[in-house]
This record gives C-alpha cells, sequence and structure tokens, in this order.
C-alpha cells in the first residue's frame, strides 16, 4: 500500500501491479482499492494498473463537507502529478465513472481511453436525489455499518447473494471503512451532479460502457446514453451491479480486449 499528501490537501492510499501503460481503476461508493483484488493481476498484463481509495475511502484520509465529483477528479489528477503521469486509462465503476465523466469533463487531454463500469453519465432523478439525503442523514446518525449492510445486498444478484456469501461478505467488510464523512460526503456529491451525456457526445477518445445484465440499480435506459463510432458497448450475462466480483474473469477480459484494440490511439 502507497500513500501520497496531494495537492489537494487530501492523502490517497492507493496499489498497483504490472508496467507500463498507467490504467487507472476507480471504485464505487463505500468500496476501496480492495474491490479490484480479483482483477487487478489480469489487467496488469495490459500495463500498470494504479487503484486508489477514494477520499473518504479505505485508508484515504477524510473531511467533512460535499464531496463534489470535480473534487474527487481533482484528486485524480493530482495523483497523476505526483505519480508523472500525463495520460491514463481510466475506468470507473458505478461512483467512480461519476468521478471519470468529471475528470473527463476538466481534463479531456489526459485521457486515452475512459470505461464507465456499472455507472451511468445521467443524473440523479428527483426521488433518487431525495433518497441521497437519507442516506447521509442515516449514516451521520447511526453509523456506517448498518448503511452497508443495507446497501452490499443490493449490489448483487439474487444468485449470487448465497453463492458468493465470502464476495458479499468481502464488500461489506470493505464498507464498513469507509468513513462517515467520506460516505455522508459522497452520497452528498453525486446528489448533486449534472448530467454528463454531453461529455460523452463530445469525447473523441475510445469509450467503454459496461453494464450488468441483471444491475437493479443502473436500469436498462440509463446504461448505454450514447452511440458513436469511439463507443463500445458490453453487458456482462449474469452479474448486477459488482462485475468486478460477481464474475472477475468476464470482467478483465472485456476491459482488456478493449484496451487492446485501443492501444495504437
Amino acid at each position: 500500500m502507497n500513500k501520497i499528501k496531494l495537492s489537494t490537501g487530501t492523502t490517497l492510499a492507493y496499489v498497483e501491479a504490472g508496467n507500463g501503460r498507467p490504467i487507472v481503476v476507480l471504485h464505487g461508493f463505500c468500496g476501496s482499492h480492495s474491490y479490484w483484488d480479483e482483477v487487478l493481476p489480469l489487467l496488469a498484463v495490459h500495463g500498470r494498473v494504479i487503484a486508489p481509495d477514494l477520499r473518504g475511502h479505505g485508508e484515504s484520509t477524510a473531511g467533512e463537507g460535499v464531496y463534489a465529483m470535480e473534487k474527487l477528479a481533482e484528486d485524480l489528477a493530482a495523483l497523476m502529478d505526483e505519480l508523472e503521469l500525463p495520460q491514463i486509462d481510466l475506468i470507473g465503476h458505478s461512483l467512480g465513472g461519476y468521478i471519470a465523466l468529471a475528470f473527463a469533463e476538466k481534463y479531456p487531454e489526459r485521457l486515452r481511453t475512459i470505461g464507465l463500469a456499472h455507472s451511468t453519465a445521467y443524473p440523479d432523478t428527483e426521488q433518487a436525489k431525495e433518497n441521497r439525503l437519507k442516506a447521509a442523514s442515516a449514516i451521520r446518525q447511526d453509523g456506517i455499518v448498518p448503511f452497508v449492510d443495507g446497501l452490499v445486498p443490493k449490489l448483487f444478484t439474487a444468485e449470487h447473494r448465497s453463492n458468493l456469501s465470502e464476495q458479499l461478505g468481502k464488500a461489506k467488510a470493505i464498507g464498513y471503512g469507509t468513513s462517515v464523512d467520506g460516505a455522508a460526503g459522497c452520497a452528498l456529491g453525486m446528489r448533486d451532479r449534472r448530467d454528463r451525456v454531453d461529455v460523452l457526445e463530445r469525447l473523441e477518445v475510445p469509450i467503454l460502457l459496461l453494464a450488468g445484465e441483471l444491475d437493479e440499480v443502473i436500469p436498462p435506459d440509463k446504461r448505454f446514453p450514447v452511440s458513436k463510432d469511439n463507443v463500445t458497448k458490453i453487458t456482462l450475462e449474469g452479474v448486477a451491479h459488482m462485475g468486478m466480483m460477481e464474475n472477475p474473469q468476464a470482467f478483465a477480459a472485456n476491459v482488456g480486449e478493449f484496451l487492446e484494440r485501443n492501444r495504437g490511439i
């Protein structure tokens, strides 16, 4: 585990594997770099894979307030500066995808490719915004454990809740490591995020949109907001919102194929 104090004021923890072309993978809400444990060695054959803990998650430091997607994108840019990475391939899972889009909007020249995994460019619905407020309040009132216990099972398919009980338990344990400030701040930041379909429409770099067939978090009508020559759309069969843990081999194979296909760009 490595840690770096960034110019944005936070200290980010990260792990890495492999060498060569830098590939950054961003985990989802109440996750950490450990979401990628099984995927990391599979992707490392394609380059130097860097998996940070987002601000307020895992071993990265936290602070009070709203964690705007733009602020988290600035953390990523600062991490790249510290590691002397002018450009990256960027894969974001769920919340990580929202951050990736904010990064793409502000720093498009620093991307080689971008991938959204179990994520969307659309903003929250009004009902979802209300739920984010309730989540932030519940986290601050009751702590992180009961919130994670309620959240994580919804991220796996019904079948995987039983036959992947070890992975589900691991996802819960990872979630328990999220700070109260980090979880509440990200809930509010996700609530405030804007519609970034236009960002995808403008981007000229290769784009991967990877969805879970049975995802109950990202509905089918929100998974593939754009269709262009530079967009690759993939649906992972039999998984919900946690493809990197539910079927890491298929997840890594599809991401790896996308990266290799666009290696010369």
